[in-house]
Formats: structure tokens, sequence, C-alpha cells
């Protein structure tokens, strides 16, 4: 059985979050492997954009890395507070973690920022948001990162993109990764994405 990590900050967007963790739990449905998905975050509960709460199953300091197999990285909305926690020195750890074991981390939207923050993604292709004028491409670039215009950059085992719209393809991306390609584009199917 294969482990996902998902990093919880606080403000981050429930769409993009409840992606991975519905897809991954439809691989153990109607696939051949079951994908466990695991929430961790700096405080509890985590209050997601718009209010949400949500309680992670494990505090971010007390994760042990070699226990999962990839790391998903939802965006958030900065007016919630995403950048206090997406930005703090501990989320920059595990994401260097998971690229220093070579394992996959996959971002959506604005989640790239962290995971260039880290490091990670220096001098490598990537995205992010696309839209308000560009500002949040425009502080990707000064991460060192080389901006793509694409709704989903894969750059070896990083995966990033540009909105809460490319969360599912992305997530779906990050299972193929994990269990396969033909299991990927089962669930895809079953899901009623196409394919």
């Amino acid at each position: 059985m294969k482990r996902v990590l998902l990093l919880l900050c606080e403000g981050t967007e429930i769409l993009e979050a409840a992606a991975f963790y519905d897809i991954m739990g439809w691989s153990g449905s109607v696939g051949p492997e079951r994908v466990a998905v695991a929430t961790a975050g700096l405080r509890s509960p985590v209050t997601c954009a718009s209010g949400l709460k949500v309680l992670p199953d494990v505090s971010l300091p007390e994760v042990d890395v070699e226990q999962f197999d990839a790391l998903a990285v939802p965006g958030g909305f900065e007016e919630f507070g995403f950048y206090e926690d997406a930005y703090s020195a501990e989320v920059a750890r595990l994401i260097r973690s998971f690229g220093e074991l070579g394992r996959p981390v996959a971002s959506v939207c604005v989640g790239a920022l962290p995971v260039a923050r880290s490091g990670l993604l220096a001098g490598r292709r990537a995205t992010t948001y696309h839209l308000m004028d560009g500002r949040r491409r425009r502080q990707l670039a000064e991460f060192g990162v080389r901006v793509i215009d694409e709704p989903v950059v894969r750059e070896g085992n990083v995966i990033t993109s540009t909105s809460p719209a490319t969360a599912a393809e992305v997530a779906l991306s990050l299972l193929g990764d994990l269990t396969g390609r033909e299991n990927a584009d089962l669930v895809r199917r079953l899901m009623g994405f196409g394919g």
C-alpha cells in the first residue's frame, strides 16, 4: 500500500486538498491498490479557506518522511493565513526531505510557492496561479524558477499547476506515479473525468 502525506496549511483551499484525498480513496475502492492519505499540519485544527476546520492526523514536527511515498501540497488563500504556515521553516524542511529522497511532490496552484521557497524548484520548470496580473508567477520566478505557461507542469518528481481547476488532474497524475498509469486511467474514467 502506498502512503501520501497531505500538507494542510492554515488557509488551505478545500477543493485542492479534497481532490488528493478523494482520488486516492477511489484507487482503493475501484482500483488494484489502496493509497492511504494522512494529513499533517502545524496546528490543530487547521482552519481552511472559508472557515472549514480540519483536524490533521499528525503534527508536522512528528512526521516521519520515510513512512510516505509522496507529498501533496494544495495551495491556499493569503487572506486566510496560507503563507504564514506555507513559508515556515518546518514546511520548507518537509518539502526538502521529500525532494532529497526523490519522492514525488505534487502541488496545486500557489502550492508551488512553498515548494519553490524550499529550494526544490531552483533552476527548474514549474507553474503557479496564472491570474491576478501574473503576481504569483512573478513570485515563483523570484525563487529562481523557470515559469512555464501550461496548466500542469511536470519537472522530474515535482508536479505544479495553475489553479484549483487543475487539482483533479494533479491528483490523478500523482496516483499514476504511485500505482501506474493504467490504474490512474481507470479511476479517471470511473470518476467521470474522461479517458
